[in-house]
């Protein structure tokens, strides 16, 4: 381990790696959203059953971000980092030859298990790499790999599927892979290594099954129609006591699997707080443009991606803004800022109607983008900067799997209003209308939505659905929007660290 500031090279090499890892990683969370339809030809699967593509790599993620820190600190940082690196690299060549749905559900589930600890990893890595005062600029650049990986997933895989085949958004990990382990076993040098610490199987099992029980209910739910199924209040209830038993198990434990006193610090709770809304409002958010612009505005899969990929841009604009201002200006501020011009792009994108063009939503995107790039790299600079040193990794993966929940959580609501909500607005516009409704009678309502005729009738249905949809829409940016401003004071519970706090600080960096 090397002291004070690296050569700026060697720490150059190390970002590279390291987001190289990152960016496959958050890419892999989306990039397969698109060729499930095609994935479901090829395995002559429906559409319910090939939905376990994602869903295992989700599930299995999740499981295996909490023990990032102790797998770490036992086998060291930097060998971890490689293992999962070139896991992560077969299991997705892997994937792109499976020959049946069962083998790429089970390639998907390998990948997710090997690839959870990239990010937690790729976070620690950076934050020891740069010195303190450059921790923004740090996350700055670690922000861009997990915010734009989820945004140009969709556009690059579909890019992918349509020019090549479904098989290449797997196989493009592979170049990727081995260009990032290369550079992290020259550059990344190892931690040391505490074999002392003994594995709480307990407490990683029943946290496991809490995670792995609420997102069966968060991806099943909408589909069984939530409580009313009962394999649905199974998967709850096991969650919830699962949940329950971990915590008590983690606050009576002498070894527990996650330390409790890491919530001690008020900064890193707060963020998790945070980071868990920034997670719901994203991928919220990105889970209601594909049906939004497919469906409602008849767009195609690869201009859909095309119109997702400028909320990339802003976020990029901002990160590089960002880092910089993070030495000048206090995070609580830039937190502030960007949260009140995320709530402006919920407020726009809340006046969207059926007559919105392409430049409503390129514009609306980029300005939530901006927002969300002066939210996110001072909030994981601040989370991590008060942490003792040999805390982070442990941090990180507690840090991750928060955002990873927030999204579920968040992807599972905004769906489930959206078909509540069309499901009232339809009755409540139909309600009105009927054979002797004035507006109907004059023209040109009369020719097109004769409700005496059976093409009429049909047409008046197709219009009131799609204007409840659309009020559907709007309500969840509404609720976004809320949740937003609602989540904003509370960023002045956070403190800034003490000036030089820590002093000198090891860096990962190969000598």
């Amino acid at each position: 381990m090397a002291e004070a500031e690296p050569a700026g090279g060697m720490v150059a090499m190390v970002t590279i790696g390291t987001m190289l890892a990152t960016l496959m990683q958050a890419l892999d969370t989306t990039i397969a959203n698109v060729a499930l339809p095609y994935m479901a030809g090829t395995f002559a699967a429906s559409f319910d059953q090939v939905t376990w593509v994602l869903t295992s790599y989700i599930v299995a993620a999740a499981i295996m971000t909490p023990p990032t820190g102790w797998l770490a600190a036992r086998f060291g940082r930097r060998r971890l980092f490689l293992v999962s690196v070139l896991g992560f690299t077969a299991a997705s060549a892997l994937c792109g030859l499976a020959q049946s749905l069962s083998e790429a559900v089970l390639f998907r589930i390998v990948q997710g298990l090997l690839g959870a600890a990239l990010v937690p990893l790729s976070q620690a890595t950076l934050l020891d790499a740069y010195p303190r005062e450059r921790h923004g600029q740090a996350m700055a650049i670690w922000g861009m790999g997990i915010m734009l990986g989820p945004i140009l997933g969709p556009t690059l895989g579909g890019w992918l599927t349509e020019h090549w085949s479904w098989r290449w958004v797997f196989f493009i990990n592979v170049p990727i892979g081995i260009v990032a382990a290369l550079v992290i076993g020259a550059c990344v040098a190892e931690t040391r290594r505490e074999r002392s610490q003994r594995f709480d199987f307990l407490g990683f099992a029943m946290i496991s099954i809490a995670i792995a029980a609420l997102q069966f209910v968060l991806d099943r739910g909408e589909l069984k129609d939530w409580f009313a199924s009962s394999e649905i209040v199974i998967a709850a209830v096991v969650s919830g006591v699962a949940f329950y038993l971990f915590l008590v198990h983690t606050l009576t434990a002498r070894e527990p699997f996650i330390r409790p006193n890491l919530f001690l610090n008020r900064n890193f709770s707060i963020s998790l707080l945070f980071i868990f809304i920034v997670g719901m409002v994203l991928y919220g958010t990105m889970a209601l443009f594909p049906p939004l612009l497919q469906d409602l505005l008849d767009y195609p899969v690869i201009t859909v991606g095309v119109l997702l990929a400028p909320r990339g841009i802003g976020t990029m604009i901002a990160m590089m803004i960002v880092g910089r201002l993070t030495s000048r200006l206090p995070p609580r501020a830039l937190m502030i800022f960007g949260f009140l011009v995320n709530a402006y792009a919920m407020w726009g994108m809340a006046g969207f109607s059926l007559a919105i063009g392409p430049a409503d939503v390129f514009w609306w995107g980029v300005v939530q983008g901006f927002g969300l790039g002066f939210i996110f790299v001072p909030l994981t600079a601040t989370a991590f900067s008060t942490l003792p040193v040999e805390r982070r990794t442990e941090a990180a993966g507690i840090y991750n799997l928060m955002r990873n929940v927030g999204s579920s959580i968040g992807i599972s609501i905004v769906t489930a209003l959206v078909d509540r909500n069309t499901q009232i607005n339809h009755a409540a516009i139909a309600g009105p209308l009927g054979p002797f409704d004035r507006v109907l009678q004059q023209a040109p309502f009369a020719h097109f939505y004769n409700p005496h005729t059976a093409r009429g009738l049909l047409a008046l249905n197709d219009a009131v659905t799609r204007q409840a949809a659309m009020i559907g829409y709007i309500d969840d940016f509404k609720l976004m929007m809320i949740l937003t401003l609602l989540a904003t004071p509370l960023v002045l519970l956070m403190t800034a660290p003490a000036p030089g706090r820590g002093g000198k600080e090891p860096v990962a960096i190969a000598d």
